[in-house]
């Protein structure tokens, strides 16, 4: 079967599928960059330092301290950021925890806490908040096997799909090889590197060219296999 002469029941499944991959993938990006992007251009903090940011961390400040000049800081009025950072620097002990607890719990504890139902680190008591007051070493081991095994399976069944349609195309069968077996590779390069930045963060730069890589081999997908459905036509009328 080729797209070009499948039966119009497929066409308009294989069209409402592509389409919803496509938004949910852009809907994605800017999820991305309004979480992680975006709080830090705040500061004149540019891509790629977001990225080293997530995942080598801010080794010279603790990862609470790194979070209130990011995402968070603008949930805190400026008083109330100067309290924590200095609880923070003079020890962060339980003893003084008592006045910037009521902070976390009027500005944070919305979505930081377990009856937000959000998946946030809770940030409600001592215990929780002090786990933050480390020096800021990126995402942990714990969360990177999370998130990559997450993504591994979730993207590979997506691009399973998508690529399941784009070979029905008429596109030379090298081209389709190479445009099936690059979003696959793009994945590799770009989880493989959220690995390499907590080591080393030069691998900054490679996390964002996979990710762009994955982003145009699916729009080259999901535009081939369209324009093949409804738009291409046949060479011989």
């Amino acid at each position: 079967m080729k797209l070009r002469t499948a039966s119009l029941p497929i066409k308009v499944l294989f069209t409402c599928f592509l389409l919803s991959i496509g938004i949910g993938y852009l809907m994605a990006v800017l999820y991305l960059f309004l979480i992680e992007i975006e709080p830090h251009s705040k500061d004149g903090t540019g891509m790629v330092q977001a990225v080293i940011i997530k995942y080598y961390g801010q080794r010279g400040v603790t990862r609470l301290e790194g979070t209130l000049e990011g995402s968070m800081g603008e949930n805190l009025a400026p008083a109330q950021k100067k309290e924590v950072v200095a609880w923070i620097r003079q020890g962060a002990t339980e003893a003084d925890f008592a006045p910037v607890k009521q902070i976390f719990l009027d500005q944070c504890a919305t979505c930081h806490s377990k009856e937000s139902g959000m998946p946030l680190p809770p940030l409600t008591t001592y215990e929780e908040v002090s786990a933050f007051t480390q020096i800021d070493m990126g995402q942990s081991i714990k969360s990177l096997v999370r998130v990559s095994h997450i993504h591994l399976f979730g993207i590979s069944f997506i691009f399973m799909f998508t690529s399941g349609i784009f070979v029905l195309s008429e596109v030379n069968a090298r081209w389709r090889a190479i445009l099936v077996a690059i979003p696959f590779l793009a994945i590799w390069v770009d989880i493989g590197s959220w690995w390499f930045t907590k080591l080393q963060p030069l691998f900054a730069y490679t996390v964002i060219i996979g990710g762009l890589l994955m982003g145009l081999s699916l729009a080259a997908q999901i535009v081939l296999s369209l324009y093949e459905m409804w738009l291409k036509k046949d060479q011989q009328q």
